[in-house]
């Protein structure tokens, strides 16, 4: 008689002193998390969306409008490389970052990567007070965020620690952060 094993979920790694890499849809709030955790874990913060602005002197609107996503998604893919060098800090990417294989492995591969995530609805009503997304310029954010989630998300979830974003200060979120690290 065959016997089948269910597999027991593993516990994510404890944080190692690698790089953290924040990955999620636009709006869960990686960016002010990111520096959230940086203050209370004493490490750099960085944001790869800034970096990459400033690294081309123009918004990622612009980047997006001038040159088109495949053009801004090659200098996303060196500028998170570069910040990926080993030393312990806390990096915020752009939600389109972690599709991108090359980055992806790069990600799992060289730092912890923690996913962010938090339903359409949230996401909707924290994307709504910036109109500085440029895959969401003409159209309901709500439907987008909704169809951006059932694609991403899958992809997302290769991260080993997911983090659920609900309607709460973002200092929960770090706090949960640091109890799945360990810390």
């Amino acid at each position: 008689m065959l016997q089948i094993q269910e597999s027991i979920p593993q516990p994510p790694p404890p944080w190692t002193g690698r790089p953290i890499v924040l990955i999620g849809l636009m709006g869960v709030g990686k960016s002010t998390v990111g520096r959230r955790l940086a203050q209370r874990m004493k490490l750099d913060f960085v944001d790869a969306d800034h970096e990459i602005e400033h690294a081309a002197g123009m918004t990622i609107a612009e980047i997006f409008e001038r040159f088109g996503e495949a053009h801004f998604r090659d200098g996303e893919r060196r500028v998170i490389a570069r910040l990926i060098d080993g030393t312990p800090k806390i990096i915020a990417t752009g939600g389109g970052a972690f599709m991108q294989e090359e980055t992806r492995t790069l990600i799992l591969d060289q730092s912890l990567a923690i996913w962010l995530d938090a339903s359409p609805d949230i996401l909707a009503e924290r994307v709504r007070r910036r109109d500085t997304r440029p895959l969401l310029r003409g159209k309901d954010p709500r439907k987008m965020l909704t169809e951006l989630a059932r694609v991403r998300n899958p992809v997302y979830a290769l991260a080993p620690i997911h983090i659920v974003s609900q309607h709460a200060p973002h200092d929960a979120t770090v706090s949960a952060i640091l109890k799945a690290i360990g810390q």
